[in-house]
């Protein structure tokens, strides 16, 4: 598939938005391992599942980065066909690398974008996932209703992010680490302050339940919620609903 990357608003440069992680693109996949613990690969194999894939389904995945998630949408189903949407002009010429060495340009296409402005027709795909870009997101009601859109009855959006955690005896390790461990290795490491921006936006994300309702508010229809390590990420997996 043609790669292609359009201009962006200028409204890109502000934090959590595509230049910011324009410059920490070249050791992004290497921090998110080490601070996962790896883990990170566990949690993409979780939201691609709850697609449900089938075979020749056709895949949107928004904030894709450096495609991981594309990738592993194509490992579960190899028959189905992915287009990953994302402002990072950085982080996409580092995943059409990854896609190139695994052979599966023709497989996956991505493309320059924002999840508030969906360049594609009503009910065009199987499916939309989002892992870790939704917070990132200025206008999220307006991004859940674009993904309500495109998406075709019958079809799945399954959002994957990182939340406050809460009500169980380790959610004070699980906030101590992401407040005050991940911004620090994060900076550390790549030499960024960026990875410090991570623990305001996780604090500024609305509680899971509240999410929800946001989800509703947009036209889906939430089948169900799922917390993950210990609460600190949460999968939602949602229906489309009535556009509005």
């Amino acid at each position: 598939m043609k790669s292609t990357t359009p201009t962006l608003p200028s409204s890109m440069a502000k934090p959590g938005s595509g230049a910011m992680f324009d410059r920490i693109a070249g050791r992004y996949d290497l921090l998110n391992r080490l601070m996962s613990f790896g883990l990170d690969f566990q949690w993409r194999r979780s939201l691609v599942k709850s697609l449900e894939l089938k075979p020749g389904s056709r895949i949107l995945d928004l904030a894709t980065g450096t495609a991981d998630v594309a990738l592993e949408i194509l490992r579960q189903q190899p028959e189905a066909a992915v287009i990953g949407l994302d402002p990072s002009p950085n982080m996409l010429d580092l995943g059409r690398d990854k896609i190139s060495a695994k052979d599966l340009d023709d497989r996956i296409e991505l493309r320059g974008g924002i999840a508030e402005e969906l360049p594609f027709e009503d009910n065009s795909f199987d499916g939309v996932t989002i892992s870790y870009g939704i917070r990132n997101v200025p206008d999220r009601p307006k991004a859940l209703q674009e993904m309500n859109r495109v998406v075709r009855p019958g079809g799945r959006i399954s959002i994957l992010e990182a939340t406050e955690a809460q009500g169980n005896p380790l959610a004070f390790g699980a906030r101590f680490y992401v407040h005050q461990v991940i911004p620090r290795i994060g900076a550390w490491l790549s030499g960024a302050k960026e990875y410090r921006y991570l623990q305001s936006s996780i604090a500024a994300f609305p509680a899971p339940k509240d999410f929800e309702t946001m989800m509703r508010d947009a036209g889906l229809r939430p089948m169900r919620r799922r917390g993950m390590t210990f609460g600190a990420n949460t999968l939602f997996v949602a229906e489309p609903g009535v556009s509005s």
